[in-house]
């Protein structure tokens, strides 16, 4: 029983760390940020951190790791041999995300962060690496699925795959780190939808527009 309660209580504190790590974050920057004043957030020691992370870096990458990003988990999906359909696979897992984005304040918290908050410092090379990595598979799969659903439709790219893929990735993250930087600027979820499918069209995949909302359509008229 003490041992348990010894290692819920590590755990607990763990959390609290992260969570701190989060808004301070967020709050002031990643390099302005101090593991003492994590530290002092989370109403642990600075200690209690060494025990628990090796270093900044180490403590940003667990606090990622907490959260399943945009972008992350969608292409892997889409780019499976046995998919039916995979460009409806990505518009899905790319409306799940961005629901998320607009829904989840941890997920919006932790994405804030690691787009806008964050410099690629030497103490932070494995931050950077994690970024290009996770960049790097999305594209790859993104390129995949395309490929695929090309194969499927009989259809030429008009660009190479690598370069259509490269495109979408900047797409999708291009616009949530607009929507990040002004949330009432637009409305990300229909916008990611029509963006997502005229780009589709542009490489000559025929795919029917969602019909715009009433309101806009009236007050796009107007203007």
């Amino acid at each position: 029983m003490v041992a348990r309660r010894t290692k819920e209580e590590a755990l607990a504190t763990r959390h609290r760390l992260l969570d701190a790590a989060e808004l301070l974050f967020q709050a002031q920057g990643v390099s302005q940020t101090t593991l003492q004043q994590i530290a002092q957030q989370a109403g642990a020691t600075r200690g209690a951190i060494y025990w628990h992370f090796k270093d900044k870096a180490d403590l940003f990458n667990a606090m990622m790791e907490r959260v399943i990003l945009p972008l992350e988990a969608t292409p892997r999906a889409a780019a499976a041999p046995g998919v039916d359909d995979p460009l409806a696979e990505i518009e899905e897992g790319m409306i799940h995300a961005l629901t998320l984005m607009t829904t989840d304040p941890q997920v919006r918290r932790v994405f804030d962060v690691a787009t806008h908050k964050v410099e690629y410092t030497h103490d932070m090379a494995s931050v950077q690496q994690r970024h290009l990595d996770a960049r790097n598979a999305c594209v790859t799969d993104f390129e995949k699925a395309l490929r695929l659903a090309a194969r499927r439709g009989r259809i030429k790219l008009p660009v190479p795959g690598h370069v259509a893929a490269q495109g979408l990735h900047a797409l999708i993250s291009g616009l949530i780190q607009n929507w990040l930087l002004d949330p009432e600027a637009f409305d990300l979820v229909p916008t990611g939808r029509r963006t997502f499918r005229v780009y589709l069209a542009g490489l000559g995949f025929a795919r029917p527009q969602p019909a715009a909302p009433v309101a806009a359509e009236a007050e796009a008229a107007a203007a």
